[in-house]
């Protein structure tokens, strides 16, 4: 697999519009997809009035005082949605250089001790500020582009399908009922060290897709892909697009055809803003089903671990640790954020902190 890509492809997703270029797109992406695991999609139908009001927002949003940011902190909530400060959460162990609120999909918390303990991820968000004009309007644009960017996932899915000749009913049947948004700051970095971690790298563990908005000028850098090389490319921000890859659980369903391309984003001289799109796998999603559901069709392409520069990252869900989709994701939350896994979740804490997979 030829995947020692050296600049990311811009996906034009216009050109499904018409049948005269639709099989054209559908080549391009089956490109990316097999070969890449990362690409830009253009004319994406996703307002424009959506992405100004949350870019707007985004200063706003981390500028609240002290309070209104612990008052929604993320080691309030079960289901790791909230506000957590620089340094609170680790990647491969180092801590990341970062701020964050995270929202999901608006829903009820249903859990109760009948249930696997990972359906206590499903819960519903923590809004901040105390003046109810502003809590509103946060309430309303978040609300908004994770709506828009559920749309954009599907209508996606359903090129995705179309590229790598699969029932588009198969794909869908993996979607889970919330999707989740992070709202990144990055802090300017006074570190004279060229590769401070804003960010280590990692494989998204998150969701199916990713789709990330680059939310600061073209000039503010950070964010950079691996290729097969070992070689980390640099993913400029281009206006008016969105960067998207693939998730782990992508990545076993179609056999490490399409794989999850490791990633990291660089801390530096400049803040910056970024908003990761996370379209949710179902938490019941079991390693067999996502193994076999799909078999058909990629068995016979499928690719050695060892072909992957990332093969060492951390993933439980890959390496067939955890056999549901639910539970290594509630194993990589935990290990992130242990302070909320001490506090909810102190009964496999251990276990999962411990595993050394």
């Amino acid at each position: 697999m030829a995947s020692d890509f050296q600049s990311i492809p811009v996906i034009d997703l216009a050109l499904a519009k018409s049948p005269a270029t639709r099989p054209i797109l559908l080549q391009q992406l089956h490109h990316a997809l097999t070969r890449v695991g990362f690409l830009y999609v253009s004319n994406h139908d996703v307002s424009q009035e959506a992405i100004s009001d949350l870019k707007q927002l985004l200063p706003q949003l981390f500028e609240l005082d002290p309070r209104s940011k612990d008052e929604v902190n993320l080691h309030n909530s079960p289901h790791f949605l909230g506000y957590s400060q620089v340094g609170s959460e680790t990647t491969a162990g180092v801590e990341d250089k970062r701020e964050q609120f995270e929202f999901a999909t608006e829903l009820p918390n249903t859990w109760d001790a009948d249930k696997p303990l990972y359906e206590r991820l499903k819960g519903p968000n923590q809004w901040p500020s105390h003046d109810p004009v502003i809590r509103s309007v946060i309430r309303s644009v978040v609300g908004r582009y994770i709506e828009e960017m559920t749309q954009l996932g599907e209508r996606f899915l359903q090129l995705v399908a179309e590229a790598l000749e699969i029932p588009t009913d198969k794909l869908f049947s993996f979607l889970s009922d919330q999707h989740r948004l992070k709202l990144v700051h990055y802090p300017a970095s006074e570190s004279i060290d060229p590769v401070g971690q804003g960010v280590g790298p990692h494989k998204d563990s998150s969701g199916w897709w990713t789709f990330l908005l680059q939310a600061s000028p073209p000039h503010v850098k950070g964010l950079q892909a691996l290729n097969k090389n070992g070689e980390w490319i640099h993913v400029p921000v281009l206006q008016n697009t969105f960067v998207v890859n693939i998730g782990q659980a992508f990545e076993v369903v179609t056999h490490g055809v399409c794989k999850a391309t490791t990633h990291r984003v660089l801390s530096g001289p400049l803040e910056r803003y970024s908003v990761p799109f996370f379209q949710g796998v179902r938490r019941n999603l079991t390693k067999e089903e996502a193994w076999e559901t799909l078999q058909e069709y990629f068995i016979a392409e499928s690719t050695s671990p060892a072909l992957d520069a990332g093969a060492h990252i951390d993933s439980a869900f890959l390496r067939g640790k955890y056999d549901t989709w639910g539970e290594s994701q509630l194993r990589t939350k935990i290990r992130s954020h242990q302070d909320v896994g001490h506090k909810f979740y102190a009964e496999v804490l251990d276990q999962y902190v411990n595993d050394d997979v």
